[in-house]
């Protein structure tokens, strides 16, 4: 219960993950790997965001809908692990939208460059999280913080280098995911060193993020 009032935002990420893959195992008996049921529950797929934009809401909701047992329990416990540590630098509201807008950057890569795909799942944003804790690693002064950065650099080397020979895992996805997390990183003060970036910084990765999706939007539909 105490680790559930420190890290609110983690653990509602966790419930919020569970409850939709629960209910896809309720309500399609079990069917969580066809693309119309991975599409129903809120799945991204860009064919259809071009014949129907109304729908954008789809850039956020795959990063709660999950393909399978083994994509579910393995973003799972990476939420779990990297959501605590990055709501314990960036404090629970700022985590939340860092989550967010990764998961947003992932989806719009996947909309532009892989549109006939039905995409779904956390990575896109646990990737950003990843380049998030990398960016204030290296530009923070803090040795716990430069640590942890060393340290998902390699992750994220190791994770990149993994995908390009699983065919199945969104590539594409969680580069995006990887740009908006960088960015965000840059925009979002974190609690342990508030002035690690200037203001004109935080505006101008601000500005590049808004531009990179808004454009890329406009070009895929």
């Amino acid at each position: 219960m105490t680790e559930l009032k420190r890290r609110p935002v983690t653990f509602g990420i966790l419930i919020i993950t569970t409850f939709v893959f629960m209910a896809i195992q309720i309500f399609r008996f079990g069917d969580t790997t066809s693309g119309v049921t991975i599409f129903e529950f809120g799945g991204l797929y860009g064919l259809f965001l071009k014949y129907d934009p109304s729908q954008l809401w789809r850039l956020v909701t795959p990063v709660f809908v999950h393909i399978g047992w083994q994509h579910f329990l393995f973003n799972l416990l990476a939420i779990y692990i990297v959501g605590q540590l990055a709501e314990q630098i960036w404090g629970s509201w700022r985590f939340l939208l860092l989550y967010i807008l990764s998961g947003i950057m992932g989806n719009v890569f996947t909309l532009l460059l892989t549109p006939d795909v039905v995409a779904a799942g956390a990575s896109t944003a646990i990737f950003g999280v990843f380049a998030s804790i990398v960016v204030v690693g290296y530009f923070g002064r803090s040795p716990y913080l430069k640590q942890m950065g060393q340290s998902y650099q390699a992750l994220i080397v190791v994770n990149l280098i993994f995908n390009l020979f699983m065919p199945n895992v969104g590539i594409v996805g969680h580069l995006g995911g990887l740009v908006g997390g960088l960015l965000a990183a840059v925009c979002l003060p974190t609690v342990i060193e508030k002035q690690m970036f200037q203001t004109w910084q935080r505006l101008l990765a601000g500005g590049i993020y808004l531009i990179l999706v808004v454009g890329m939007i406009l070009l895929a539909l």
